[in-house]
């Protein structure tokens, strides 16, 4: 059994593709938060809900995230394994923050979550071949 330690294009593609999803998930989360925060009556809860913030503490949770994962993505494409280890903590972060979320925005909620489980995905089964 031998390996290669042959850098793969296509894991490298899918690693760079997961970093412009952090991106494009950051700027999602700014715009959540954005609008949580200068219209706080956008976004209408389910009453009873373990999770119930008021909403403009949700839109400072949703901004400050975006911020974090808009960042995070520059250190997943500087190859680093510190940098893939920050996105997928980042992703988790998200992904957790984003169920909490699901009463106030259920559908952009599941969208996020997906797409932050396919961060996941990437940066684990290909994030190594980026720094090579």
């Amino acid at each position: 059994m031998t390996t290669s330690n042959e850098t793969s294009g296509w894991a490298v593609g899918w690693s760079i593709y997961a970093a412009v999803w952090m991106w494009i998930l950051g700027f999602f989360h700014g715009i959540a938060g954005l609008a949580a925060i200068f219209e706080n009556e956008f976004y209408v809860a389910t009453p009873n809900y373990i999770f119930q913030f008021d909403v403009t503490t949700w839109g400072w949770i949703h901004l400050i995230l975006g911020v974090v994962v808009f960042m995070g993505a520059f250190a997943v494409m500087r190859g680093a394994v510190w940098g893939r280890t920050v996105g997928v903590i980042i992703a988790i972060l998200s992904i957790l923050i984003n169920f909490a979320w699901l009463p106030y925005y259920p559908i952009w909620g599941l969208v996020m979550i997906a797409a932050n489980a396919f961060v996941i995905w990437a940066l684990t089964a290909h994030g190594r071949d980026v720094a090579a």
